[in-house]
């Protein structure tokens, strides 16, 4: 599995617990900064790990801010991206299993290191469920979202 991992500069000081985690569960990581505390737009980190995941690059994507739902917020906003602002075990699992859950945001104030390795744990060993209704429901997010951007191109 290869994993897109990035944040602002204040996930940054998590970042480097989430990316050590991920390299020692034999994941391989593609780090998309910040790489220090000076201050950087959440939006733009968002749109290099989206992307990696959506063209393949990534399977999946962690994104960290202060809460974690700016990096959520502007994930939401590319196309086949469905993130989610993950705080607790069960989210974090059940948002792939019946979300299809692509990317996964973690606030760096609102949990710690140890939190979040098990956030990444439960994250990462989830799949999507075959049952009919989960698969159904996300084809309609699907729908949803392209309906949507032909409202906005008219």
């Amino acid at each position: 599995m290869i994993v897109s991992v990035g944040s602002d500069h204040a996930g940054f000081p998590l970042k480097s617990t989430v990316v050590e985690y991920l390299k020692s569960e034999g994941i391989e990581v593609i780090d998309h900064g910040s790489y220090t505390t000076e201050p950087v737009d959440f939006p733009d980190i968002a749109r290099t790990v989206c992307d990696s995941v959506r063209n393949g690059q990534a399977n999946r994507g962690i994104m960290v801010c202060g809460t974690g739902v700016g990096a959520s917020i502007a994930a939401n906003k590319i196309p086949r991206i469905r993130a989610a602002v993950c705080h607790d075990i069960h989210s974090a699992y059940q948002c792939v299993e019946h979300d299809d859950v692509n990317v996964m945001c973690i606030g760096a104030k609102i949990v710690g290191e140890w939190l979040a390795k098990d956030l990444i744990e439960a994250f990462i060993k989830a799949e999507f469920s075959t049952e009919e209704h989960f698969r159904r429901r996300v084809k309609k997010l699907d729908l949803l979202e392209r309906d949507s951007a032909k409202e906005i191109q008219r």
